[in-house]
């Protein structure tokens, strides 16, 4: 039997039956790096059963939910597919969260369990003392008694068998009301999406398929297109840490380690290319590099096209949708820049108008998409998932698109409010919510200011009690720092201005249009 037709045995059920039968063909090649130290493909199949049965019996239960709060490393990826294979629902965390951002996931999982990295537990024990009852903790080389060691959690071999409309991925995305949500992904939607690409790019062998993971593990498209594709395929995975991107690395490993495919958010290309020692390296061997999360410069683009000698596709998807839903590299007529390519196969996709109806082509409208990588819903939020989706069952994306006559799809605006920063997702709502909390703001406002190398950032308007009695003056580094100590680095405004009064709609609605035209009025004196 060919791998080809294994696959198509493994369309049901638990979605880690996918990597099982990887396995059993390219069993001895590599399906990770990291900094030298390397894992077959039998080596993780063998490793993650193993774990799986020590999930069971640390008393983990099929359904029952584990919080990821880990950086990328190996560990990262055995403890997904152990927990895939124990049926435990993997909730991933970014690592970047301290205690107010850990404290909300877990008392909105109700987490049974945390797996994390040592070099994390002094950011995880202030949520868990928050917590009415103790998960269980697992940590990697961990420097606590109250914790199990990553490497104790062995077990017999564990496969336990799921429906296709059990969750097993719970990610969570804030959304315009600045409270995150969990996003219900079920091994249907990760099947889906696995299986829509493993048979691209046939000039290549399964095994020759090397992609370079700098992109965050917790973030949908580094798990799902950089990480777990690759591994299901048959090829490996170079992990490196998100949080210490460095441009002349990644290419200096791009040309050691004849990397194949790197997916990168704008940020990274630009770091790249800016380098002095830009062209000094050799990725000819690069067969896929991909670009999500902003519209790359054109200029930008253009240069890293011509000296790596490869075309850089762009795609568009969301945690929603388990990662990508338009790719260029898939399209039928080609690379097509400056469009997010056409649907990938098993995606409905269309542009409707206010009233629903689909709009001609060229016009714009809402992007709506229906399939079987859409979210289940959202997690204990029966009323955001009814929103969600229309009565024919497609998802509300809240983009703005138009297609062209070949199926080409633009996205032409963004998701109401939410600022774009190196590809994350920053919604102001959330920001604007924990400002509230400070003593001295009355209020205040969150808006996107353009930056070259992030695309734009966050800036705060202020505007300050007039009856704070602290009994010091209130400066734009007080807020920052505000921010510095209690939310995610990215998520921090980057600028802060005082202001006497937001400037508002006849019904009190904030008018963030204006505060945008004020910072750009301000950067034109």
């Amino acid at each position: 039997m060919q791998l080809d037709e294994v696959r198509e045995d493994a369309r049901q059920g638990n979605v880690a039956a996918l990597h099982d039968e990887t396995a059993r063909f390219h069993g001895d090649a590599t399906a990770l790096e990291q900094h030298g130290e390397t894992m077959t493909h039998a080596e993780l199949r063998d490793v993650s059963a193993s774990m799986a049965g020590g999930l069971a019996d640390l008393g983990l239960e099929p359904g029952d939910i584990m919080l990821q709060y880990m950086p990328n490393c190996t560990q990262n990826l055995i403890s997904s597919f152990a927990g895939f294979k124990a049926g435990v629902v993997i909730s991933p965390v970014n690592p970047q969260y301290r205690k107010r951002e850990l404290t909300y996931q877990l008392e909105d999982t109700e987490a049974d369990a945390v797996v994390t990295h040592a070099a994390l537990e002094d950011h995880l024990e202030p949520a868990l003392d928050e917590l009415d009852w103790d998960p269980v903790v697992i940590s990697v080389n961990t420097q606590s008694e109250d914790f199990v060691d990553f490497a104790d959690v062995r077990g017999d071999d564990l496969f336990v068998e799921r429906a296709d409309d059990d969750v097993a991925y719970l990610p969570y995305t804030s959304g315009t009301t600045g409270k995150p949500k969990g996003v219900q992904l079920t091994h249907r939607n990760f099947r889906t999406q696995l299986n829509s690409t493993l048979s691209q790019e046939h000039d290549l062998d399964d095994e020759d398929v090397k992609s370079l993971v700098w992109l965050p593990l917790y973030h949908i498209t580094g798990f799902t297109h950089t990480a777990l594709q690759p591994i299901v395929r048959g090829g490996s995975v170079y992990l490196r840490s998100a949080a210490n991107w460095d441009p002349d690395a990644a290419m200096e490993l791009m040309e050691s380690a004849g990397i194949t495919h790197f997916v990168g958010v704008t940020a990274m290309y630009v770091d790249m290319v800016t380098s002095e020692r830009f062209g000094d390296y050799d990725l000819s061997g690069l067969e896929v590099a991909g670009e999500g999360g902003a519209k790359m410069s054109v200029a930008v683009q253009e240069e890293f096209e011509e000296v790596a000698n490869v075309d850089m596709g762009e795609g568009y998807g969301l945690t929603e949708s388990t990662g990508g839903t338009h790719s260029q590299s898939g399209s039928t007529f080609g690379l097509r820049h400056g469009t997010i390519g056409q649907p990938s196969r098993a995606v409905d996709s269309k542009i409707v108008d206010e009233r629903g109806d689909e709009v001609p082509i060229g016009e714009e409208g809402e992007l709506l998409l229906r399939g079987p990588q859409v979210m289940k819903g959202y997690h204990n939020m029966p009323e955001a998932t009814e929103e969600a989706f229309t009565d024919l069952g497609y998802f509300r994306t809240g983009d703005i698109a138009r297609r062209d006559e070949e199926n080409y799809y633009e996205i032409v605006d963004r998701k109401k409010h939410m600022i774009n920063s190196a590809g994350y997702n920053i919604y102001p709502s959330e920001l604007e919510e924990f400002l509230a909390e400070h003593e001295a703001v009355a209020e205040s406002a969150i808006v996107g200011i353009p930056d070259e190398r992030r695309n734009e950032v966050p800036k705060a308007y202020v505007v300050l009690r007039p009856d704070y009695e602290g009994g010091v003056d209130i400066t734009e580094q007080d807020i920052q720092d505000y921010f510095i100590e209690h939310v995610a680095a990215y998520k921090h405004p980057r600028e802060v201005e005082f202001i006497d009064e937001l400037p508002r709609t006849a019904s009190g609605k904030i008018q963030k249009f204006k505060l945008e035209e004020r910072h750009d009025a301000a950067e034109a004196e």
